[in-house]
């Protein structure tokens, strides 16, 4: 059974992704397209000191061409990302299916989905939102990846401890008062965590404040719709699966 769910995780990663690049490419590429105009010589909005000229040798022949980058990696990259989230959603679904009362198997993958976007997503963009080309120093790249993804595991962690502790915590003061006092405590570990961390603020003045706005809503829309396609696919393919298993049984 395990493999079964794994193979219909994966499956519906991979509609998941399908949808989300279409979002991506129809509503994030324009303002990627426009941030780049922006980097591009002649352009008016630069991370680095507006006063120092640009050197010539900033300017580098992409390697990959804009339209491959915009089309093809694009949608490799979301397939890999939604394959990848929908095979370890089919785990964690097979451990909490049965766990979580008696529930169908669509509404604890939606359960089980809505929780891990906020704790792999949501969360971690609302202390480091994602930005557009031309915002950020060249030589901060490996900080901010370090601080997002370390933001991301701590969030990570945070959330799986206070599942664990929440179901304890109903067995003793209800299942509603346990999920209230482990969010709770969710919610205190990772603003002590966000409130250490140093906050990151790169964006240059002279940058666009509508093109930074579209970048993120849209990134926000990319990630709603991947992972919402992916908790209503699974689910329906996982609950079709267990039927079948029961109807064997039987």
């Amino acid at each position: 059974m395990m493999k079964t769910l794994l193979v219909r995780g994966m499956l519906a990663g991979l509609i998941a992704g399908v949808l989300a690049f279409g979002f991506a490419y129809a509503f994030g590429e324009p303002s990627v397209n426009t941030a780049i105009g922006l980097e591009e010589p002649g352009g008016h909005a630069h991370s680095h000191d507006a006063s120092a000229p640009a050197p010539a040798e900033e300017h580098e022949e992409e390697l990959v061409p804009r339209d491959i980058q915009s089309t093809l990696g694009l949608l490799t990259g979301v397939l890999v990302y939604g394959v990848a989230i929908g095979g370890l959603l089919s785990l964690a679904f097979a451990f909490a299916q049965g766990r979580l009362g008696n529930l169908r198997p669509r509404v604890t993958a939606l359960l089980l989905t809505a929780g891990a976007f906020a704790v792999v997503f949501l969360v971690p963009f609302l202390k480091y939102p994602a930005n557009p080309p031309a915002v950020g120093q060249p030589g901060t790249i490996g900080s901010r990846t370090e601080l997002y993804f370390g933001f991301v595991a701590v969030s990570l962690l945070a959330g799986i401890l206070a599942t664990v502790f929440g179901r304890k915590l109903a067995d003793r003061f209800g299942a509603w008062n346990g999920f209230l006092l482990a969010a709770a405590g969710y919610l205190v570990v990772i603003g002590v965590v966000a409130w250490l961390l140093p906050s990151i603020d790169e964006v240059p003045a002279t940058f666009p404040a509508s093109t930074l706005w579209s970048f993120r809503t849209a990134s926000v829309g990319t990630q709603v719709t991947l992972w919402l396609a992916l908790g209503l696919t699974f689910g329906a393919l996982a609950e079709k699966a267990l039927k079948q298993r029961t109807a064997v049984a039987a």
